[in-house]
């Protein structure tokens, strides 16, 4: 590509001032090589968004992720705030759109109260040779025991595996100091793209910290589908209801504070489907709209 992609970058998830996960959104990309995309996440060192026409029938767009290290199946904070830029340009085709990833099709809700997406029911695992891994995973974390919660650890997910792990307090999750050095070994063992520890709030409210696997960076202000994945965990073990709303904080340790909302996607039988990943969106400061 001759001419240099127009790009802009927005905060998603974003809960007071420097808050929110930030996104890179190409979304004119169809001229982009993937290693041009991926150069794009590596120049702004965060997950990264490229908006193309369809590429399967029924849907609307077709999107594509990136981390400074690879390209990833699917990104739910990038996807919102893809959605959320391309509302404000005025070009969506209408308020709901079906996107295709390579994790599968993502719809998509323009509401006035917000942009929400959707994320299948999750799939809760339990860990490989459980005792072991868990060993592991508490070593990489620098606790014992002592720190987990009565909750199992799950392998959970909607669109890719992150590792539920539940923490006794809030107080023990801020205090985390992982060794980063051996997080993606680990997560490579027990099948992971990324380690979820997290702690109960109150109020349905969640504290989380994500540690991904080899994203290129150590830590996420804001993880969308870990957030989904974390509410089904929560659905299993009687922490969260069908019919109420899961807030999931992230970020606060990095000093960018962060909230997911999780609604669950329930039909007329009373059976959960799914769940719609919302929050606050906005341009990271000094940034410009982009697109016209």
């Amino acid at each position: 590509m001759t001419v240099a992609p127009d790009i802009a970058l927005v905060s998603v998830f974003a809960a007071g001032p420097g808050g929110g996960n930030p996104a890179p959104v190409v979304v004119d990309a169809a001229g982009l090589s993937s290693t041009e995309m991926r150069a794009v996440a590596a120049a702004y060192g965060h997950e990264s968004v490229f908006v193309l026409p369809p590429d399967r029938s029924g849907c609307d767009f077709t999107f594509r992720f990136f981390v400074p290290n690879h390209e990833m199946e699917m990104c739910g904070h990038a996807t919102l705030g893809a959605v959320w830029l391309l509302n404000r340009l005025g070009r969506l085709p209408g308020t709901d759109i079906r996107i295709a990833t390579l994790s599968g099709v993502v719809e998509a809700h323009a509401a006035p109260a917000g942009i929400e997406i959707s994320q299948p029911r999750g799939k809760l695992d339990p860990l490989p040779d459980e005792d072991q891994s868990t060993g592991e995973i508490l070593a990489v974390l620098g606790i014992d025991r002592t720190a987990l919660a009565p909750q199992p650890i799950w392998n959970a997910s909607t669109s890719r595996v992150k590792t539920l792990i539940p923490l006794k307090s809030v107080a023990i999750l801020d205090g985390l100091r992982p060794d980063f050095g051996r997080i993606e070994r680990v997560c490579e063992r027990i099948g992971s793209t990324g380690l979820y520890p997290f702690a109960v709030s109150g109020n349905g409210t969640f504290d989380a910290r994500q540690f991904p696997k080899s994203s290129g960076y150590p830590e996420d202000a804001a993880t969308g589908i870990a957030a989904a994945a974390l509410a089904f965990g929560l659905l299993d073990s009687g922490q969260a209801a069908a019919g109420q709303p899961v807030r999931v904080r992230q970020g606060r340790a990095m000093g960018r504070p962060s909230e997911i909302r999780v609604r669950f996607q329930v039909d007329s039988a009373g059976t959960v489907q799914g769940c719609w990943l919302g929050g606050d969106v906005r341009f990271e400061a000094g940034e410009q709209e982009a697109g016209h």
